[in-house]
């Protein structure tokens, strides 16, 4: 049997370097509601991704991020599935450890420079949603 050509087709590989450029050096910043308690608006949120690229394997983007909500502060790679909706990515979480961090679920659609999404994470979940920023040097 012959070894599947791994390799993207072009289409692929214009979308693949627009995500990377969407992703490199920014922050995502908005805000995360909890499912009901959305009366009492979002709170807000950050993730600052200092670069992304493609894995060989599947679907894994390898994401460098630094997380920071309520107390938590924290830089860590994680490889992520990034699923695609047509031209869409969707980075996709489907009980996922983040180590310090805890499982979580997510579904965060990138659409030019915003970004919105579902979350779960353990019995509480909701939705975030917000701006992708570039970062200065």
């Amino acid at each position: 049997m012959l070894a599947q050509d791994t390799k993207p087709s072009d289409e692929q590989a214009k979308l693949f370097e627009k995500f990377e450029q969407t992703l490199n050096n920014v922050a995502l910043v908005g805000s995360f509601t909890i499912t009901g308690k959305e009366n009492q608006g979002g709170k807000p949120e950050r993730y600052e991704i200092s670069n992304v690229r493609k894995l060989e394997e599947g679907d894994l983007w390898l994401i460098n991020a630094r997380i920071k909500y309520g107390d938590k502060d924290t830089k860590i790679p994680m490889p992520l599935e990034v699923k695609w909706a047509g031209k869409t990515p969707v980075i996709t979480l489907d009980n996922t450890t983040i180590p310090g961090l805890g499982t979580f679920s997510a579904h965060v659609v990138i659409d030019g420079d915003k970004y919105a999404g579902t979350w779960t994470h353990g019995e509480v979940g909701g939705h975030l949603y917000g701006k992708i920023k570039k970062l200065e040097d």
